[in-house]
C-alpha cells in the first residue's frame, strides 16, 4: 500500500511557544528552525519537526482526566492536497469547518480524524 502523506510535525499547544521550544531544544538537542511569536519549530536536520503553537487561555492537560486531555495535532506533508483530501475523507476524516490556512497563505487544510482529533494536510514547501 502506498502512503497518502509523510509526517511533517507534531504540534503542542501551549501558552508560550518559545519557552516550551527552549525546553525541548535542551532535552532533545534539536535546534530552532522556525520562529514567530505564535509558532516555534524544532528540527534535527531532517524533514520531521516538533512545533509549539500559542493558545490563548491555555489549559494544560490533566492526564489521565478527560477534563483537559492531552493537546496536540499532527501536520502531514502531501504532494497533492486535493487528491490527499479525497483519500483521507474516504478513510473517515471530516474537513473541519474552521480553516485558518485559507485566511493566511493557504498552504494547509484542517481535518478531524475519525475520533475527532485535528490534523492538517500541508503542501510540500
Amino acid at each position: 500500500m502506498s502512503a497518502i502523506a509523510r509526517m511533517r510535525a507534531m504540534v503542542l499547544d501551549c501558552p508560550d511557544p518559545k519557552a516550551l521550544a527552549d525546553f525541548y531544544s535542551a532535552v532533545l538537542g534539536w535546534e530552532i528552525v522556525y520562529e514567530e511569536p505564535d509558532w516555534v519549530s524544532l528540527g534535527d536536520g531532517g524533514e520531521y519537526r516538533l512545533s509549539f503553537q500559542r493558545v490563548d487561555d491555555y489549559q494544560p492537560p490533566n492526564w489521565p482526566s478527560s477534563e483537559h486531555p492531552q493537546q496536540l495535532h499532527i501536520d502531514l506533508t502531501v504532494d497533492d492536497r486535493a487528491k490527499a483530501e479525497k483519500e483521507v475523507m474516504a478513510l473517515g476524516a471530516v474537513k473541519h469547518p474552521h480553516q485558518p490556512g485559507e485566511k493566511e497563505d493557504g498552504d494547509f487544510t484542517v481535518f478531524l480524524d475519525p475520533a475527532g482529533h485535528p490534523f492538517c494536510l500541508c503542501d510540500a514547501n
